[in-house]
């Protein structure tokens, strides 16, 4: 009888760990990752400034041949130590050359030209260069482009063992129970307006999701939004710091994987 009612209560303790939702710290509705490729000057000049400004930290994924290195590192560095992640954006932001739009690739840093370990021996090159900078040992990676495959073969799995997570897929909203960490969808929110910005992280919040956009210039650059747009997302997410929660996206995949490998 004793061993039956043991048996039972362990039963009844994995049920309930396993319908137990997911819990976001201090009862967050959304965690809200915000993600800035390339390393641009805009980042600099405003980005963080604007974030420090309403206690919002953030990721900046920094190729290390990017437009600010080195000559604007001193500033990175200080981002990092106001709580921003530095992550890894590779040594040289390799992509593909195939499909519309990317005539702008160099025939030396084309994946379909490049071999996989010579992509992952980069990132790893990059980890060294932003562990030099930062002192941090913890980072994740967004591969450039999101483009997982060197040569027609993937070079993603092999890394997986360097980086806590990978901004690895399109336009989703991430369930935090099941979203696999290698494979994190991000939003590319270029052109979107404060109110579509906004509208995005409620519907995070209405799911209790995880939502990771994906910027490049603010206001300036490639690829980019408004500091209006932008600022508007902020001073949102300030005022609402209950509901959101806003941070790197080292700090937030890591409480992902931490509680899924409780459940």
């Amino acid at each position: 009888m004793r061993a039956l009612l043991l048996a039972t209560a362990g039963l009844l303790m994995t049920w309930s760990a396993q319908a137990a939702p997911f819990v976001w710290p201090n009862g967050a509705q959304a965690a809200v990752s915000l993600g800035y490729d390339d390393g641009l000057d805009s980042q600099l000049d405003h980005v963080v400034p604007a974030l420090n400004k309403r206690g919002l930290k953030a990721s900046f994924y920094v190729p290390i041949n990017g437009p600010t290195l080195p000559k604007r590192q001193s500033e990175w560095r200080d981002a990092a130590a106001a709580g921003h992640e530095l992550g890894n954006h590779s040594l040289f932001h390799a992509c593909s050359s195939k499909g519309p739009g990317r005539e702008w690739v160099q025939p030396s840093r084309d994946l379909e030209t490049t071999q996989p370990a010579q992509v992952q021996e980069q990132v790893v090159a990059a980890n060294t260069w932003l562990q030099a900078l930062d002192g941090e040992t913890r980072r994740t990676y967004t591969p450039p482009c999101l483009d997982n495959l060197a040569s027609g073969k993937d070079y993603l799995a092999a890394l997986k063992p360097q980086f806590v997570a990978f901004r690895a897929a399109w336009g989703a909203m991430a369930d935090p129970a099941t979203v696999d960490p290698y494979a994190v969808p991000v939003y590319d929110v270029q052109g979107w307006t404060g109110e579509q910005l906004i509208a995005l992280v409620e519907q995070a919040a209405a799911k209790h999701a995880l939502v990771a956009m994906v910027f490049h210039g603010v206001g300036a650059e490639h690829l980019s939004v408004t500091r209006e747009a932008h600022d508007k997302l902020l001073d949102h997410l300030a005022k609402n710091k209950d509901r959101f929660w806003t941070d790197s996206f080292v700090h937030i995949m890591g409480c992902v994987r931490q509680k899924q490998a409780v459940k």
